[in-house]
């Protein structure tokens, strides 16, 4: 468009300045030229329809120069014949104060990119992406495929093309074609652990339209939840709730032949039932009873706005910001608290408050360890901690939320079975992926070793990544942006805002000691390439910000290739 407009104007003797600032200076007009022709004296519908021709980062991009073009780009006609060369079948704009700017974004930015841990490939790959989304909100990897939940309810099918490695493991190649599964879809859920070879089936909250009395043309809609099979996408079962309650979330809990179900009505109440997942696939109908939860039944006062689950425990954020815990094993319990204390195996659905300091946004929910984001952007971690999955710099378990002093400000977190991720955003809007503990099997890309502390990981993430996730087979990122909906986050009380304290002498004395043990182990290491290799890891265990261990970590790598004759030059892209 650029290539083809501009001669146009010129012909016409446009302006090239800034038309909002008004005419310039007229000096001495040079001879056989006329005046110069404002592009504010064209119709704003001709500049309008002229502008809609751009590309969506052209288009901010042409709007962050003036204040014309600012609200020529701003305008909702631009945006609406964007989202119709986006997505011709896109019948409906949406929702919110600026549907079609808000739906031409969504669906621009829209993707889902993954990267193999196995294999020789070590780039991100970019699934396909089917033209009826309407964004990006939610996605699930299960055993075999990928579902995806766009934001006006549809829910598809990506089925993915499977190769072998040299290893004989069974990698992902790319998500090949797709199917709608269903439609008016609110949430979805299958086995909450780590591990997909048990996601054999996925839990689909969902709203329907049901008949009324006998007899009558009648209907309203209904709540249900439809049980599919992640193979094939067959419906295996179906119930239906009452038309008078309303749900928003589902999350499963326990194991497969007493699955139960959570479910967070829009009041902000838990409801359970239980299911035995080995006989869904048997045809045959049978009742299921639907009771308040004891968190909402003890704590009646209390509005649940979100939950997360795994296994053996359950974890319930406020709308004060407050988190209360389900824990139904001694294993976890210990883990999370270290000790079995006020464990009592005959009322594991009583909820357990923590302390915390702020109130609590959002939260991230692994096996033995957990993670919570507050309002300030400070992330406090819990749990077992045998592979510095906390990010705290050692190997110390925290039976109580322990903040992360280096890292604020995320834009998601992760826990899985030993590891945590974080994706964070840059001053200057790019992200990069940070993660910690167990690093086999390639799941912290880089640190094969693993990490103590959170560490920058070779992955080249999108601009537009709001949520992750990982398997065992590979690393996922989804890229959606909403205009309506970011984390905000406040800036902390001057009074509440905490520096670096003065280090008592018993602190010093202790650095000072650990410092002599890292001395000892380094001088212990047999070549020199052991000995940078430990170096790193003990850069790893400091408590140093994560800029400062970036730069330790660079110079390290340059002195490594310039001992082994390499020479010095610029470390590789990834890093």
């Amino acid at each position: 468009m650029g290539e083809k407009a501009v001669p146009s104007l010129r012909r016409r003797r446009v302006k090239r300045s800034c038309p909002s600032c008004g005419p310039e200076p007229r000096g001495e007009e040079k001879k056989g030229r006329g005046n110069p022709v404002s592009v504010e004296l064209f119709p704003p519908e001709l500049v309008e329809h002229i502008t809609s021709f751009l590309t969506v980062r052209d288009i901010v991009t042409l709007g962050q120069t003036c204040r014309y073009f600012h609200e020529v780009c701003d305008a909702e006609g631009v945006w609406r014949r964007i989202c119709r060369r986006l997505s011709p079948r896109l019948r409906e704009q949406g929702s919110g104060l600026r549907p079609w700017k808000r739906a031409a974004i969504l669906n621009y930015t829209k993707g889902l990119y993954f990267q193999a841990f196995g294999g020789r490939r070590r780039c991100l790959s970019k699934s396909v992406a089917p033209l009826l989304a309407h964004g990006y909100c939610r996605f699930l990897p299960t055993k075999d495929h990928i579902f995806i939940l766009d934001y006006v309810g549809t829910l598809f099918f990506l089925k993915n093309a499977l190769v072998s490695s040299t290893l004989g493991q069974i990698q992902w190649k790319r998500a090949c074609r797709y199917v709608v599964l269903c439609r008016g879809a609110k949430d979805f859920a299958s086995d909450p652990r780590c591990d997909t070879v048990y996601r054999k089936y996925l839990y689909v909250l969902a709203t329907r339209e049901q008949l009324g009395v006998v007899g009558t043309t009648s209907s309203r809609c209904c709540d249900c939840v439809e049980v599919y099979l992640q193979s094939s996408g067959q419906r295996v079962f179906k119930m239906t709730f009452h038309h008078s309650m309303s749900f928003k979330q589902i999350v499963l809990v326990g194991q497969e032949t007493q699955r139960t179900l959570l479910l967070l009505t829009e009041e902000g109440k838990i409801y359970s039932l239980v299911v035995n997942e080995t006989q869904l696939d048997q045809p045959r109908s049978y009742t299921v009873q639907l009771a308040l939860r004891k968190v909402s039944r003890c704590l009646p006062h209390l509005r649940v706005v979100c939950m997360a689950s795994n296994q053996s425990s359950t974890l319930y954020i406020t709308d004060q910001g407050g988190v209360y815990f389900e824990v139904h094993t001694p294993g976890v319990y210990r883990d999370l608290f270290g000790t079995l204390q006020a464990f009592d195996p005959l009322d594991q659905q009583m909820p357990l408050a923590l302390s915390l300091p702020a109130k609590i946004l959002f939260c991230a929910l692994g096996y033995n360890h957990l993670g919570l984001v507050d309002e300030f952007g400070r992330i406090f971690m819990q749990g077992n901690n045998r592979y510095g999955q906390l990010g705290t710099g050692d190997k110390m378990d925290r039976g109580e939320p322990t903040q992360v002093h280096y890292l604020q400000r995320p834009v998601a977190l992760w826990c899985g079975l030993n590891h945590s991720l974080m994706l964070s955003q840059n001053s200057d809007f790019s992200k990069e992926l940070l993660g910690c503990g167990c690093g086999a099997g390639g799941r912290l890309p880089g640190w094969p070793k693993g990490s103590a502390s959170f560490v920058k990981l070779h992955v080249k993430v999108p601009l537009c990544a709001c949520s992750l996730c990982s398997t065992r087979e590979c690393l996922f990122l989804l890229s959606s942006h909403d205009i309506e909906h970011h984390l905000a986050y406040r800036d902390l009380p001057a009074s509440r805002v905490v520096g670096t304290p003065e280090p008592s002498p018993q602190d010093a004395g202790g650095a000072a000691r650990a410092c002599e043990e890292y001395l000892s182990q380094i001088h212990s290491c047999p070549t020199l390439q052991d000995r940078m290799d430990k170096m790193k890891e003990i850069v790893g265990w400091m408590p140093l910000m994560a800029a400062q261990k970036d730069f330790f970590w660079e110079a390290l790598d340059m002195l490594q290739r310039a001992a082994g004759g390499v020479g010095p030059s610029p470390p590789a892209p990834e890093s």
